[in-house]
């Protein structure tokens, strides 16, 4: 096989018709003297990367045996306290075993991405923890395997790559729980970035739990917007400007759900009495605001420790892709009974 046709982990996955970071786990295991995995798949692939007679990407090998002790950690945007939370978390289990972790932001731009992740690949991290993974685009993803780049997700997950997350899902089902027990039938959804995980999860798992309650939630009360108090205000000002407003709103983001409160208010209602609001991640300000906010946990700093320990499994050669924390309801004020409220 010339120069030009060299084989590849991408290669080799087509000709198997597998994921490539299934191959990139396999083949990385094997070259580091790990087990990376048992069964005929990992036979198949190991014997086809001997039929090829695959050699590993120089560079990316350097990556795994000349080690730093630096990770590299891309996030949207430090200002999120969810995401500063989750990467304390992720310090803080780095310092345990000896590694220095570093963080960039992206302002949720794939161009910035990207030049982030070069930027820190030139600095010779031993990979990255990525804060940052759209739902929308894998291509960054796929690259980052194809050259054999140690990585995990953190907050958002992409089926098939190894990610730390809450179990958005099951939180979108506590809060449709809550609101069902307290008689809303009536319900929006502020549904937060539509190329994100946690603005894919969090509602369907709302959703679904309505649905099997007897309730369609109508598509028109769902609403994607920024998960900022501004989004959350506009998000809300749209709900409850129908011609059948909800008498309840979860927001997928605590900080969407603030601006939702202040829309409540400008509409002349009453948290908590007039339209019930649960947020989501349990930040401090829940606690402290004029009503105090509902809100999912999701346990953002035990989530930054969960992918530094899943990243150093990784870089292992270990096979495990998922770690959830599990979201806990939190009930507080903003939440009441349905037949309190003027809407319904």
């Amino acid at each position: 096989m010339g120069k030009s046709n060299r084989a590849t982990l991408q290669s080799i996955a087509d000709d198997l018709g597998l994921h490539v970071s299934t191959v990139a786990r396999v083949l990385n295991g094997m070259r580091a003297g790990e087990r990376a995995a048992s069964g005929a798949t990992a036979e198949r692939i190991r014997l086809r990367a001997a039929e090829v007679d695959y050699r590993p990407n120089p560079h990316a090998a350097s990556l795994r045996t000349k080690r730093t002790n630096l990770v590299g950690v891309l996030v949207p945007r430090l200002t999120d306290v969810v995401l500063a939370t989750v990467y304390e978390g992720i310090e803080s289990a780095a310092a345990e075993r000896g590694l220095t972790a570093f963080v960039a932001n992206t302002q949720d731009e794939p161009a910035r991405q990207r030049n982030r992740i070069e930027m820190m690949l030139d600095r010779r991290v031993d990979g990255l923890i990525l804060g940052d993974a759209r739902a929308d685009d894998h291509t960054v993803l796929e690259e980052l395997t194809r050259r054999e780049v140690p990585f995990v997700l953190v907050n958002r997950c992409v089926a098939g790559y190894p990610a730390a997350t809450c179990d958005n899902y099951l939180g979108g089902r506590l809060a449709a729980e809550h609101l069902l027990e307290l008689g809303h039938r009536r319900v929006g959804v502020i549904a937060g970035l539509a190329h994100a995980s946690t603005g894919i999860d969090r509602p369907a798992g709302f959703v679904d739990r309505f649905r099997e309650a007897g309730i369609e939630v109508p598509e028109g009360n769902i609403v994607f917007t920024g998960l900022d108090s501004h989004g959350g205000h506009v998000a809300a000002d749209r709900l409850l400007d129908a011609a059948s407003p909800p008498t309840a709103l979860f927001a997928v983001n605590d900080f969407a759900a603030i601006g939702a409160a202040g829309s409540i208010r400008n509409h002349g209602l009453r948290v908590g009495e007039d339209v019930s609001l649960i947020g989501f991640n349990n930040i401090a300000l829940t606690d402290e605001m004029h009503v105090p906010l509902t809100s999912i946990e999701s346990h953002a700093f035990d989530m930054g420790r969960d992918a530094l320990q899943l990243f150093a499994e990784v870089l292992a050669g270990g096979l495990e892709v998922q770690r959830r924390t599990e979201p806990v309801l939190v009930v507080r004020e903003s939440t009441g009974e349905a037949s309190r409220s003027r809407l319904a």
